[in-house]
C-alpha cells in the first residue's frame, strides 16, 4: 500500500518523499529506486527517497503511518492490536522529536485506535491527527453503486461513516447518480447488498489475493487526503476524526465528514442524521470503544 501511495503521490507532483523503513531497508530503498525511475515516464519531478533512520522525518509537512502487521493466522485481534500499537508508539514518538509540526494520516489498523496512540503520544492537537478510512469505504461504495447500474463512478456520490470495521455506516439514503437519489433507481433490496459488500470489502480484497490486502485504493484514498493538506485547496473528506461532542460522541476517533485543509482537519461537519442513522453510528463508535478499552488493559 506504501508503495502505492507514493506512486499517486509522486506523480500528482505534490511533494519529495522519503520512505522510512526501520526493519528492512533493502525493501524501501528497492521502492524508492524503482519509483523515481519511473518519473521521467510519467511527468513527475518528485524526489523519492528511502532510509532507517526515523530521523529523516526532520522537516516533514505531512507523515503517513503505514507501519504495522497484517493479522496472521493464530494471531487474535489482542495480539495484533498489542504489536501494532507498540509499532505506532515508536513512530509517533519519532514524529513529535523530528516533525513536531507535522501532520499525520494514520492508515495502519485497527484504524481508529492506532489514530488515538498517536494523538496521545505526540500530544499534537486533535486537528493534525487524521485516520485514512472513510475516503476509502465511500470510494468502494460510489464503485459498487455504478457497477449495479452500470453507470460512471465519478457521477456517483456516496458517504460512509463510522469506524473502519464492520460496524461502519454507508449512508445510501443520501446517496446520488448525478444528483438523482439512488434510493429512486435500485430497490432496497439491492442497495442493502450493496451495504454489505461495502462492509465485506476489505475481506473481499484479502479472499481473492490470498497472500495480500487492498493496496491501489488505499494509495488512492491515502492521496486524495494527503493532496489538501499539501496545498491547502480544502477538501471535502470523509476520515477518522477526533471527536470532542460531535454527533454527541466524545474522546474517540471515528469517521465523519471532515474539511481538510492546509492545517489538517479544519472542520468536522455534523449531517442530520435519522434515528437509524444515528443509531448505527453510536454502535460503530461502541466497537472502537472496545478497542479502547482492550489497550488500555494491555496498558495496565
Amino acid at each position: 500500500m506504501a508503495t502505492a501511495a507514493a506512486t499517486f503521490l509522486a506523480e500528482r507532483n505534490l511533494a519529495d518523499l522519503v520512505l522510512i523503513d526501520v526493519v528492512n531497508y533493502g525493501l524501501a530503498a528497492g521502492k524508492a529506486v524503482d519509483l523515481a525511475a519511473a518519473g521521467p515516464l510519467r511527468g513527475s519531478s518528485a524526489r523519492i527517497h528511502a532510509t532507517d533512520r526515523i530521523e529523516a522525518l526532520a522537516g516533514a509537512r505531512v507523515v503517513v503511518n503505514t507501519a504495522g502487521v497484517p493479522r496472521k493466522p493464530g494471531m487474535d485481534r489482542m495480539d495484533l492490536l498489542k504489536t501494532n500499537a507498540a509499532i505506532a508508539r515508536r513512530l509517533a514518538r519519532g514524529v513529535a522529536t523530528h516533525a513536531p509540526d507535522a501532520m499525520v494520516v494514520n492508515v495502519a489498523n485497527p484504524l481508529d485506535v492506532i489514530c488515538q496512540v498517536f494523538l496521545q503520544t505526540t500530544g499534537f492537537p486533535r486537528e493534525r491527527v487524521v485516520g485514512m478510512a472513510g475516503a476509502l469505504d465511500s470510494a468502494r461504495l460510489r464503485t459498487f453503486i455504478a457497477d449495479a447500474l452500470d453507470c460512471d463512478p465519478r457521477d456517483v456520490a456516496a458517504l460512509v461513516l463510522g469506524g473502519h470495521g464492520d460496524r461502519m455506516v454507508p449512508l445510501v439514503r443520501t446517496a446520488t447518480v448525478a444528483g438523482v437519489p439512488v434510493s429512486e433507481l435500485l430497490s432496497a433490496e439491492a442497495l442493502e447488498h450493496l451495504v454489505r459488500r461495502t462492509r465485506q470489502a476489505g475481506a473481499e480484497v484479502v479472499g481473492l489475493l490470498k497472500t495480500g490486502s487492498a493496496f491501489t485504493s488505499t494509495g488512492a484514498a491515502v492521496c486524495a487526503m494527503v493532496e489538501p493538506l499539501l496545498t491547502g485547496r480544502a477538501r471535502m473528506v470523509p476520515a477518522s476524526a477526533y471527536l470532542q461532542g460531535e454527533y454527541g460522541l466524545r474522546d474517540l476517533f471515528l469517521g465523519v465528514p471532515v474539511l481538510l485543509g492546509r492545517h489538517g482537519v479544519e472542520r468536522i461537519v455534523e449531517l442530520a442524521l435519522t434515528d437509524a442513522e444515528r443509531g448505527a453510528l453510536q454502535r460503530s463508535a461502541d466497537e472502537v470503544r472496545k478497542g479502547l478499552d482492550a489497550l488500555e488493559s494491555l496498558n495496565a
